[in-house]
């Protein structure tokens, strides 16, 4: 039977989960995007019109610049490549020596304006990050919208033709998603490494197509995911199953201990879900942070607790779940 009453996650771990030095600067460039995923907790879509402003591009821009303690800037949306600051902040960060991770849907590609987006990212060699939640078109379809697998599909094969997946220098990694639960027959994401070979032989047999890494992303109750999980009377049971598969060997390497999320507004988080949760992050005397503070402080390293909620359980399931993956 899975349990209905949640553990508040700071009670599970008997303590406060601490944040280390900041390494990675993930920035969320907006709501804006060309399709509208069921599974989406960002709630992007066509229809969104938030997006970074200049002035907080600059500020971004001048951290990247004055902290070689970033090692990654990672790029996120809605649709980053077709959000105000895309390119200005990948050319920054390339040019200042940090790996760039664009996490792309591919399907942007075949919009006006933006079918120059895979040439340039293997110009300025953009690490892509794309979303492929299944290897078979109609569970793609049903997630993304119809077309979706197949824009997906024509996308790889152009990113083949340009080197990636193929120069050490052009990584494009897939991310899965499973579908979210219409049940409460749940069940944690599927082994990595399996579905990655998987994934590698279906993609070269049927299309041709090679990648570089899968990534095995759990669905965190969070936006659409929430949203859906309500309206079947699933969410609290969903979160009483995380908690039950609960691993603390998954603590050492969330990616919240080593990142900053920072919205479009300039506001800073520990990460992306709690950015979409509204759980700002905080400083020992529990000042809300933006970047503007980061640059008066001349320190990214000014959070000591990570903010925690019930969703963080997606995150320590299992083998674990972040931006890059399953965790162990």
């Amino acid at each position: 039977m899975i349990q209905t009453a949640v553990t508040p996650f700071k009670n599970k771990i008997n303590s406060a989960l601490t944040k280390k030095q900041i390494t990675v600067l993930q920035i969320n460039l907006g709501k804006r995007c060309n399709l509208a995923c069921t599974h989406c907790h960002v709630e992007a879509s066509p229809k969104r019109t938030e997006e970074l402003s200049p002035e907080i591009c600059d500020q971004l821009i001048e951290i990247i610049r004055r902290f070689p303690q970033i090692k990654t800037v990672d790029l996120t949306g809605g649709a980053p490549e077709m959000l105000y600051g895309f390119k200005p902040l990948a050319e920054a960060a390339r040019a200042a020596g940090k790996e760039v991770i664009i996490r792309s849907n591919l399907t942007i590609y075949f919009e006006k304006g933006f079918e120059d987006i895979p040439e340039y990212c293997a110009q300025h060699q953009l690490r892509i990050v794309a979303s492929l939640p299944c290897y078979q078109a109609d569970n793609v379809d049903k997630m993304r919208g119809n077309g979706v697998f197949d824009s997906s599909i024509r996308a790889l094969q152009k990113l083949n033709q340009l080197g990636y997946g193929k120069n050490p220098n052009l990584i494009v990694d897939l991310v899965y998603n499973p579908q979210v639960p219409a049940t409460d027959k749940f069940s944690l994401t599927p082994e990595q490494g399996k579905l990655e070979q998987d994934y590698k032989i279906y993609l070269a047999e049927q299309f041709g197509i090679c990648f570089n890494q899968l990534f095995a992303i759990t669905n965190l109750p969070v936006g659409r995911t929430k949203f859906h999980l309500e309206h079947k009377k699933l969410h609290k049971p969903y979160l009483g199953f995380l908690e039950e598969n609960f691993n603390p060997g998954t603590l050492e390497h969330l990616m919240c201990r080593n990142e900053l999320s920072i919205d479009y507004l300039g506001n800073v988080y520990d990460c992306d879900f709690n950015q979409m949760e509204n759980l700002p992050a905080k400083t020992g005397s529990g000042e809300k942070i933006t970047v503007a503070k980061l640059l008066e402080s001349g320190s990214l390293d000014v959070i000591q607790e990570v903010q925690t909620a019930a969703y963080c359980y997606g995150c320590t399931a299992g083998c674990g779940s972040s931006c890059g993956g399953t965790l162990i």
